[in-house]
């Protein structure tokens, strides 16, 4: 069961009876805009449009978060190294150096 909408309608004074000194009344005119069709349609649009920036994002942290994988691995080989090279009575900047390529 699908609940009908209100319309809106909006009032529009005709500016040049407002105030005139005359003591005329104003002209009004309503404009009313149903709700069905493109409102529905702009409805769904942003809807779709919020969903769609979601999936943008979710994406985007998810590939940020595959690019640093490497990098955290590569971290942790870089302290396996240092350790393994401190274990055999180095010093550590003699073991930064070895592990970073030097000799």
């Amino acid at each position: 069961m699908e609940l009908e909408q209100p319309s809106v309608c909006l009032i529009i004074t005709d500016s040049m009876a407002k105030d005139n000194g005359k003591g005329k009344k104003s002209k009004k005119s309503k404009k009313c805009a149903s709700s069905s069709g493109s409102r529905r349609i702009l409805w769904y649009a942003f809807g779709a449009g919020g969903l769609a920036a979601r999936w943008i994002a979710a994406f985007a942290l998810l590939t940020i978060a595959i690019k640093l994988y490497p990098l955290k691995q590569e971290a942790k080989f870089f302290n396996a190294c240092i350790e393994e090279t401190r274990n055999s009575g180095t010093s550590v900047s003699a073991a930064v150096r070895f592990c970073n390529g030097g000799t």
